[in-house]
């Protein structure tokens, strides 16, 4: 790590176009998304529901403006085994597509009794329902299964811990960590999620250091986030009230992150995301000013 140009440092279209929240940043076109990322000097993006959805259209486009696609979400129910033909089947599919794109790394997360995309549950759901051991076992099989199709295409299964799902705790995300196997499971390090969550990001990463395969680069508003707790406002209205933002503009102290994946070696992906309402924090200025924040970690550590 020598300076900024020398990070795999990818940029997600979730900070202009939301996800989970439709309305964030709708007007939003593929064009402005490009312009943005050519502009602001990104190497890497993940997939948005903007972007074209044929493999070839959208690589060549991609290719035109220098860009690599890094990876894109895929959420599965492996906890539920009448569902795993079908399940394995659509993520083989999604790994073929991403492997197309040149892709190394595909972003999983269960679903099951989550708030953000169980089909089983009704929308609007607050709170997370926790599978049963039996689940637990289902979902790790799943899993497995799916890591194995990655391997076989010379990809790896990153796991996206993520508030709303069964899997964003402290507790959690080592149970997920002990009962998989290293070589198909991998980890996606989200800072801002593994914050939400009650964890250390850092010590996170210390941690589990040999299975981070992947990072999402993500600050919180601690004052957002206290708030939150307090009143039990749900995900999807904490980020619409700002509980995330990028680097260097919230509570998280990337510089010792920053310092520890250079003492680990860690060379791949780092993802700068931010989910909030464009409207309020222009995604472009918030990225920019970002990535001079992480600019100034590098040539800090470089000192």
């Amino acid at each position: 790590m020598t300076d900024i140009r020398s990070i795999k440092l990818g940029i997600s279209p979730i900070n202009w176009v939301n996800e989970d929240v439709l309305e964030l940043g709708d007007h939003y076109t593929f064009d402005d998304l490009m312009r943005d990322f050519t502009q602001l000097g990104f190497t890497g993006t993940e997939n948005s529901r903007k972007f074209p959805k044929d493999a070839a259209v959208l690589k060549k486009a991609l290719a035109e403006h220098g860009l690599q696609m890094a990876s894109q979400w895929k959420g599965v129910l492996f906890s539920e085994p009448r569902r795993r033909a079908s399940e394995l089947e659509s993520y083989r599919q999604h790994v073929e597509f991403l492997k197309s794109m040149g892709s190394r790394h595909v972003v999983t997360c269960e679903l099951g009794g989550s708030i953000i995309g169980d089909p089983r549950r009704p929308k609007g759901v607050q709170d997370v329902h926790p599978l049963t051991d039996e689940e637990w076992n289902h979902m790790v099989e799943g899993l497995h299964q799916a890591g194995e199709i990655c391997k076989r295409n010379g990809m790896k299964l990153v796991y996206h811990y993520h508030i709303g799902t069964v899997v964003e705790r402290p507790d959690e995300i080592q149970r997920l960590m002990e009962t998989t196997d290293p070589e198909l499971v991998h980890l996606l390090l989200d800072t801002g999620h593994a914050y939400y969550g009650g964890s250390d990001p850092l010590e996170l990463y210390e941690r589990y250091a040999d299975r981070v395969a992947y990072v999402h680069l993500k600050d919180v508003r601690n004052d957002v986030l206290e708030r939150v707790k307090r009143e039990g406002i749900p995900f999807q209205q904490a980020v619409i009230q700002g509980v995330f933002t990028v680097p260097g503009d919230g509570c998280i102290d990337f510089a010792p992150i920053l310092r520890s994946f250079v003492r680990h070696g860690y060379d791949d992906w780092m993802i700068l995301e931010a989910e909030q309402d464009p409207g309020q924090a222009n995604p472009y200025e918030y990225a920019s000013k970002s990535k001079q924040y992480l600019a100034q970690i590098v040539q800090e550590l470089n000192a």
